[in-house]
């Protein structure tokens, strides 16, 4: 813990003083040649690397038109400035959202105005040369493309954008991140980001049957390729294995246990997690969600719906479709796709699930809305059900909610620190400093209303939490899934049979 600097919680959530390369310091660890290779992209730094990266962004910017917009139109208002956790927390002026925007924002002007052409200066143009080249490895791995600062600007700039197009053309010319491109290997090769082989996907969920059947005297099943279950169940991989996300997987299966439906896990789509979009790339962010498109095909399965993980519903809800759409098979009744959310909530209003609210005494619970969901998404039929359909769920299986700050949760809630990439050991020292806003606004409930539960469908929100927090002094135990106080209170025995 001494090697790492941890911010000092205040009171509020304060705008700190610009500093300068605080940061510079922290680069991820580098790709290596066969994961490069096997993504399709070079397997080290071209000789003509300049070159290519202005052809890359030149192609980019005739693809996606709203990539030139943002990169146009920002006036320097200032205006999310001071919205980025990882600016609050590091103080570092790059990671301010225009300032690391404004560092392709100077190549595009170098290369693509004629202003920029004739008098780089006068309009802060500046070269794609060496010294550009790693502040851009630095810092466009220092945005965890939350999106918070859009929600702040006038002009609606998505920097998330600019980040993946960034990352994208360092793919291109041989400069990856080791951490992403071997996460999207393994999804190629098992199926899953974590690598776990089916025997052994196979035999952790047989030793959780026996073990719930122990504990609980029920026989809740957690099937594993099963033709023609109604359901395709797409989790995070981390809920077969890691606490406390194997709490919600747990929760899910009690779920489809008591409503009597039949579902199904598929071991060559084990994993809902999609790091395409962390790089930039849609041909990879395609690739890996293809998988589930011909595991559902292949079980012939009616709905697919999807775990607690903010970016893989960031993908499905505003990506599948597009991406590898259209699914004409699946039955027209249900939602393609369905988080399991609102699988839950709908089960709940209907009165097919008996839930004991005093099972979850214990806790004092609050909410933390996970950006990718909290910015890009939606759940049930109006706006606002990504908010409301999980809170829904808390209440009904809680005695005791209380909400943080307005201002860090809903859409302005504030990204864990871990999102985007960024969950990695060699980045740990961003990690903790950029989940300062989020502890802050927790330790004021904790401290006003004795919150002792933070809840949350994100798997790598959980995964940053349980790190982070022992750093803050707070117990890693703080946090845990939705689906976690699902399992905790649901009833399981006889069926109500109206579902």
């Amino acid at each position: 813990m001494a090697d790492y600097f941890v911010p000092e919680l205040q009171e509020d959530i304060e705008t700190p003083a610009l500093a300068v390369g605080t940061m510079a310091h922290l680069a991820p660890y580098p790709a290596v040649e066969k994961h490069m290779v096997a993504l399709g992209f070079p397997g080290k730094r071209v000789d003509d690397w300049q070159e290519k990266g202005i052809a890359k962004l030149g192609e980019m910017l005739k693809k996606y038109r709203s990539l030139q917009v943002y990169l146009d139109i920002c006036v320097k208002c200032g205006a999310c400035a001071d919205k980025c956790h990882y600016y609050l927390g590091t103080r570092d002026a790059n990671n301010m959202p225009v300032q690391r925007a404004e560092l392709m924002r100077g190549v595009y002007r170098r290369y693509f105005t004629p202003a920029g052409k004739l008098l780089p200066g006068v309009v802060r143009a500046h070269d794609f040369d060496e010294e550009t080249l790693q502040k851009w490895i630095t810092y466009f791995h220092q945005c965890s493309q939350c999106r918070r600062c859009s929600v702040f600007c006038p002009f609606g700039i998505d920097t998330a954008e600019i980040t993946m197009a960034a990352r994208e053309i360092m793919d291109s010319i041989g400069v990856g991140h080791k951490y992403s491109q071997e996460i999207i290997c393994k999804v190629h090769e098992v199926g899953n980001n974590l690598g776990i082989p089916k025997p052994a996907l196979k035999g952790t969920l047989a030793f959780m049957e026996t073990d719930t059947l122990e504990t609980m005297g029920h026989e809740v099943r957690l099937p594993l390729d099963e033709e023609g279950a109604d359901v395709l169940l797409v989790t995070p991989s981390a809920d077969f294995f890691s606490e406390p996300h194997i709490q919600s997987l747990i929760g899910y299966a009690k779920v489809f246990h008591q409503a009597g439906i039949r579902y199904t896990f598929s071991s060559v789509a084990s994993e809902a997690g999609n790091f395409g979009m962390f790089i930039g790339s849609y041909e990879q962010k395609r690739r890996v969600a293809s998988r589930i498109n011909e595991a559902a095909r292949a079980l012939k399965v009616k709905r697919i719906v999807v775990g607690e993980c903010g970016h893989a519903w960031r993908v499905a809800y505003s990506f599948w479709n597009t991406l590898i759409g259209p699914f004409d098979y699946l039955d027209p009744r249900y939602p393609v796709p369905q988080h399991m959310c609102e699988f839950t909530h709908e089960l709940i209003q209907r009165g097919a699930l008996t839930l004991d609210k005093e099972a979850n005494d214990e806790y004092v619970v609050t909410m933390h809305d996970s950006c990718n969901v909290a910015r890009a998404t939606r759940m049930g039929n109006r706006p606002g059900g990504q908010f409301e359909i999980p809170r829904d769920i808390i209440r009904a299986t809680c005695n005791h909610f209380v909400e943080m700050d307005p201002d860090t949760t809903h859409e302005k809630t504030f990204c864990c620190g871990g999102g985007g990439g960024t969950l990695t050991d060699e980045l740990m020292d961003l990690r903790i400093q950029g989940s300062m806003p989020r502890m802050t606004a927790l330790q004021r409930v904790m401290k006003r209303d004795k919150v002792n539960f933070m809840a949350m469908i994100c798997a790598i929100c959980k995964a940053q939490f349980t790190k982070v927090l022992p750093m803050y002094h707070m117990p890693m135990e703080t946090i845990g899934g939705v689906h976690q106080l699902v399992s905790n209170a649901i009833q399981l025995g006889a069926k109500k049979g109206i579902v």
